[in-house]
């Protein structure tokens, strides 16, 4: 009988593994935020990436294909013809990353938001000529929140496409920055902004009008797994004073995805289960932002906890590549 050791288990998921959560942060992008004096915009400094560096830790992990989004902040500073030109370019970089390295890369497009035409042009361009994978989309761009009216527009847009949006937090506007000093905005306040923005779209039923669209939402689910049974609790109390109208709760909740970047563990996973299903969780580094090392330790620490434990056990293919090989189609 054949024992499977940590170092087996790690080999037989070696080049098999999809990180949907990973960022690309190329020279033309500093290039803006250096002009703009933007760099240091989310209180802390970017990490050095490049490609070939990326797929020296990918290989040595046992990761097979990483999705690429573009780092915070967005690049937009009052000029949308500036950033417009500047998310083209961005964009094509990274088609032509994913063109160099068949099957080790999938990217998400970047839009010039908060101009909505200008986002939905900027989508039918990457989805329909450079064949992005899918849309990442900040939690806010400039104070413009995901769930605001004004995007309806472009939600509508991305669910006929049956898109798929990674979403990441950004500096929340108005920020306290005195809070932020304190306690930099990876700590806790990037939880907070994936929570507000996701609960946003809910309580105006976004993701039920717009059911086709498939939102990946990082860092384990943020505070979602406490925030969505409060929302839910409250929901009759605000609908009499209708500050609310209906909330759709599994139209919504269906088109919710989870990655475990950050602070994943075996108790993380458990509390995302009591409000999505298996099929909805994903692997995910959070490359470059952490030390290369690290993340490795990390995926093998998953690996292990999803062969060991047994209430996850059934899960762990999923987790690692399976739920990101079906949302993503391949």
């Amino acid at each position: 009988m054949t024992l499977l050791t940590a170092s087996s288990i790690h080999n037989a998921s070696a080049q098999a593994v999809i990180d949907v959560h990973s960022h690309s942060i190329p020279q033309s992008y500093r290039t803006i935020l250096s002009q703009h004096n933007a760099l240091l915009e989310e209180g802390f400094p970017l990490p050095q990436w490049d490609v070939k560096a990326q797929l020296a830790w990918m290989d040595e992990a046992g990761v097979k294909t990483s999705v690429l989004t573009l780092a915070a902040p967005q690049p937009y500073f009052g000029d949308i013809q500036e950033s417009r030109q500047a998310v083209r370019q961005l964009n094509e970089e990274a088609a032509r990353i994913k063109k160099e390295y068949p099957g080790r890369f999938r990217w998400c497009a970047t839009l010039p938001l908060p101009d909505v035409r200008a986002a939905i042009e900027e989508a039918k361009y990457a989805l329909d000529t450079l064949h992005a994978d899918g849309i990442k989309l900040a939690t806010n761009v400039r104070g413009q929140y995901l769930g605001a009216p004004e995007l309806d527009s472009l939600m509508a847009f991305l669910s006929s496409r049956h898109t798929t949006v990674i979403l990441h937090p950004h500096k929340p506007d108005p920020v306290n920055s005195q809070v932020m000093e304190q306690t930099p905005l990876a700590m806790q306040e990037y939880l907070s902004e994936t929570t507000r923005a996701v609960a946003n779209m809910i309580s105006r039923n976004v993701l039920a009008r717009y059911p086709d669209m498939k939102l990946v939402v990082p860092h384990c689910g943020a505070y979602l797994p406490i925030a969505i049974p409060r929302m839910k609790s409250l929901t009759p109390v605000m609908q009499q004073t209708r500050l609310i109208g209906e909330i759709d709760w599994e139209r919504n909740l269906t088109s919710l995805y989870y990655d475990l970047a950050g602070s994943h563990s075996p108790e993380a996973i458990r509390l995302l289960l009591t409000i999505t299903s298996p099929s909805h969780l994903l692997y995910g580094s959070d490359y470059p932002y952490v030390a290369p090392q690290v993340l490795t330790a990390s995926l093998k620490r998953m690996e292990g906890y999803l062969s060991a434990e047994p209430d996850l056990q059934p899960y762990r293919e999923m987790i690692l590549w399976k739920n990101a090989q079906t949302l993503f189609g391949e």
